[in-house]
């Protein structure tokens, strides 16, 4: 397999495995290492690559790993989860401000969610898999993929619900 064939398979979902990355570790910079070590593994294994059914949910699944590994080490004990990748440039600054602080908000409600509904919420509602790509990506049964973000899905609205009926958490 050429650099550019390797390249044309796995540029169009690059960002994806960043976002999942940044998703789950600290910082950009660990995320752009973290992409960066998955990139290479493939880059390593380019000679198998078009033995995968699906690339793309294969590179998911390595970020997921690789990411879940660095949280478990020991250099990872200030790592946390941060998510901003929503911008609308063209709102009011008072919509601006509650926008800002509603996507705080959630961040941090994700942030508490268990690691599994974390995951199922990144790669579901931000990521925009389906059921059975996220059901193969965590080896879970896509019936438990519906659960689990479900639940995650009620957790958030009932403490952002909260959080606007009361104005604190």
């Amino acid at each position: 397999m050429t650099q550019s064939e390797f390249l044309s398979i796995v540029m169009p979902f690059k960002d994806k495995v960043f976002r999942l990355a940044k998703r789950l570790l600290v910082s950009r910079e660990e995320a752009e290492d973290a992409t960066q070590e998955v990139l290479l593994k493939l880059w390593s294994n380019k000679s198998n690559i078009e033995n995968y059914k699906n690339v793309e949910a294969f590179s998911m699944t390595m970020t997921k790993n690789f990411c879940l590994d660095k949280l478990k080490s020991k250099q990872a004990q200030n790592l946390k989860i941060v998510h901003s990748n929503y911008k609308d440039h063209n709102v009011a600054l008072q919509k601006q401000v509650e926008l800002s602080d509603s996507m705080q908000w959630v961040a941090k409600i994700i942030e508490e969610l268990p690691e599994q509904q974390k995951l199922v919420v990144q790669l579901r509602d931000i990521e925009q898999y389906d059921y059975d790509e996220i059901a193969k990506m965590l080896d879970m049964n896509p019936t438990a993929v519906r659960v689990a973000l479900s639940r995650a899905r009620k957790v958030i609205r009932e403490k952002l619900t909260k959080t606007h009926n009361y104005g604190v958490k």
